[in-house]
């Protein structure tokens, strides 16, 4: 029998879970699972994030190329870029196709985690 790796969660280190926890909820859309012990589970449709209060560690902001986390998979990116952009996210960038086949935009947490969003283009064949 082999294995199968079944699904994921992303874990993140934040500097105020209250803070950090609404930014989630009210900007991208997630929904609060549980809170207890200075954590908090979050998820929206198949993606599911952990974040953990550490308010002495360094923050994400300040860590370069080292704070990005995730590239997740969208159906129908336009219309979660409108929903974000409605949602007054100040901290997004503009949607883009890209040369690797994705249409994209990415996005910068309160902490400073960045996200990518991306969809595949679709290619038409010709003849």
């Amino acid at each position: 029998m082999t294995s199968r790796i079944s699904g994921g969660r992303y874990v993140l280190a934040v500097q105020n879970l209250e803070r950090s926890a609404a930014f989630y909820t009210d900007k991208l859309g997630f929904q609060t699972l549980w809170t207890t012990g200075g954590w908090q589970f979050l998820y929206r449709d198949q993606v599911s994030i952990m974040i953990g209060e550490c308010p002495d560690e360094v923050p994400a902001s300040e860590t370069g190329c080292h704070s990005w986390f995730a590239y997740l998979e969208v159906e129908n990116i336009d219309a979660l870029y409108i929903e974000l952009k409605g949602r007054r996210l100040e901290t997004i960038g503009d949607i883009t196709d890209k040369p690797w086949g994705q249409r994209e935009f990415t996005v910068h947490t309160i902490d400073g985690h960045r996200i990518a969003f991306g969809e595949p283009l679709t290619i038409e064949k010709e003849g």
